[in-house]
């Protein structure tokens, strides 16, 4: 039950020369799995504080990757909660954003319960991910009296990640046949498998839920994760259907996804290192913004609803295609097929045709290799890319070869069996049969997962 935590040890205090105070906690997030994270504060604050409890993004979020966000909104007052994301019931192939918020959730009652803040005035941060998490958290407890968002996407993460996707592989060089199958063809056969966790999570009839709260929602000015400008509309457009007085969409100038400095989206300028990258600075007055806004919620003087002017997005989302049986039926059944021909050869003596292995391996290896290859972009990210050749991905050619490869294959396969001499028994046609088949059926599928073009 979300809520139910409260502190399992006495927190630990301690005073750094930066002015803050931070205690290191230890809580129950959903399910009761212990969590941990610090509570900073601004050292000698007169009374009780607004408090900001930081909803991470997605991966494994330890709490240093927004250390800095943590430290601009206690130094301005505002007592900051940040913990580090469970590993327990979250990985790349399972995401429960219910199970998120109740993390979140807990982390407001810790704070509620804290001397030094204000009960009634703690809200939540929400970065990319948790920009789905923390307004799913509000909806579900009244408490929470605000949320800011960063980076938050307007629509469900499958087709968020195809354009991250198609964002970055354009930055690479990519061409757009290559981007067309990762967005197309690769994007059904993830939401169809349910290799892709929560890949059609609606976030907008939870917006249309938040009637009351104040929510901050900004974007990076240069954001290259999430499509920044069609978001920003879909938050508007959700919150002024739920009758949100006090829903303010901004852009942060010079920022990126997280909000950092960047010059283009894709570096980061300044900043700390994690795990090896550079974090990024904060931008010029991000955090100001966020920490003005708070307080003046907090003053019981929220913004009235506005809508700052959307920068240009470079590429335009697309849908993802319609979960489909036969977007992984098909490829099992080209699988069966190929393999059917060496696996009857081993079981039955007798003649075997040679180019008809060959159509057979090579087609079992084109079959994999044409899925494996955008399904390794979604999976191990857009470096499984490189190098780009001709605007194509190095790999993506080699598979194109293979496809190739298998038409002349069953070409030549055709071929020897029409001179073959004497004619093949029905037994021999029917082990042929099944590879036959595959191989005719495998050049539609090549062309519209995009190797046969």
């Amino acid at each position: 039950m979300a809520g139910a935590l409260l502190l399992l040890a006495a927190p630990r205090a301690y005073a750094d020369g930066d002015g803050l105070v931070r205690q290191q906690v230890t809580f129950r997030g959903g399910g009761g799995l212990v969590l941990h994270g610090t509570v900073l504060s601004k050292n000698g604050a007169p009374g009780p504080e607004p408090g900001i409890v930081l909803v991470g993004g997605s991966g494994p979020g330890p709490r240093k990757e927004y250390r800095q966000e943590a430290e601009a909104f206690a130094r301005a007052g505002i007592t900051t909660l940040v913990y580090d994301k469970r590993t327990v019931g979250y990985s790349r192939l399972h995401t429960d954003f219910g199970l998120l918020a109740d993390d979140a959730l807990a982390g407001v009652r810790l704070l509620q319960s804290n001397s030094g803040v204000n009960p009634h005035q703690v809200g939540l941060w929400g970065f990319s991910e948790g920009g789905w998490v923390a307004p799913l958290a509000a909806s579900r407890l009244p408490d929470v009296a605000f949320i800011v968002t960063i980076g938050g996407s307007g629509y469900d993460p499958l087709r968020t990640q195809v354009w991250n996707l198609s964002t970055h592989l354009r930055h690479q060089g990519v061409g757009g046949s290559f981007r067309r199958t990762v967005a197309g063809p690769a994007a059904q056969f993830m939401a169809s498998t349910g290799l892709f966790p929560s890949a059609g999570y609606d976030p907008v009839p939870v917006l249309e839920q938040l009637h009351r709260t104040p929510v901050l929602a900004l974007w990076g000015e240069h954001d290259t994760q999430v499509p920044p400008q069609e978001s920003a509309q879909i938050f508007r457009e959700a919150l002024a259907r739920a009758g949100n007085q006090h829903a303010v969409i901004g852009f942060v100038a010079s920022g990126a996804h997280n909000g950092h400095r960047t010059s283009d989206g894709f570096d980061r300028i300044g900043g700390p290192l994690f795990h090896g990258k550079k974090l990024g600075e904060l931008a010029p007055r991000y955090a100001q913004t966020m920490t003005s806004w708070v307080q003046a919620v907090a003053a019981g003087h929220p913004p009235a609803s506005s809508a700052a002017p959307a920068p240009g997005q470079t590429l335009a989302t697309t849908p993802v295609p319609d979960h489909a049986w036969y977007a992984w039926l098909t490829p099992a059944l080209l699988l069966l097929g190929f393999a059917a021909y060496p696996i009857s050869a081993l079981l039955r003596r007798g003649p075997v045709l040679r180019p008809a292995r060959w159509l057979a391996g090579l087609g079992l290896l084109a079959v994999m290799a044409t899925v494996a290859c955008p399904l390794a972009v979604f999976v191990a990210g857009i470096s499984t890319a490189a190098p780009v050749v001709w605007g194509h991905p190095a790999v993506w050619l080699m598979v194109q070869g293979l496809a190739v490869a298998v038409v002349v294959s069953a070409g030549v396969s055709a071929a020897a069996l029409w001179r073959r001499r004497p004619t093949p028994s029905r037994a021999a046609w029917l082990r042929l049969a099944p590879v036959g088949l595959a191989a005719v059926g495998f050049v539609p599928w090549a062309m519209w997962w995009g190797v046969a073009t």
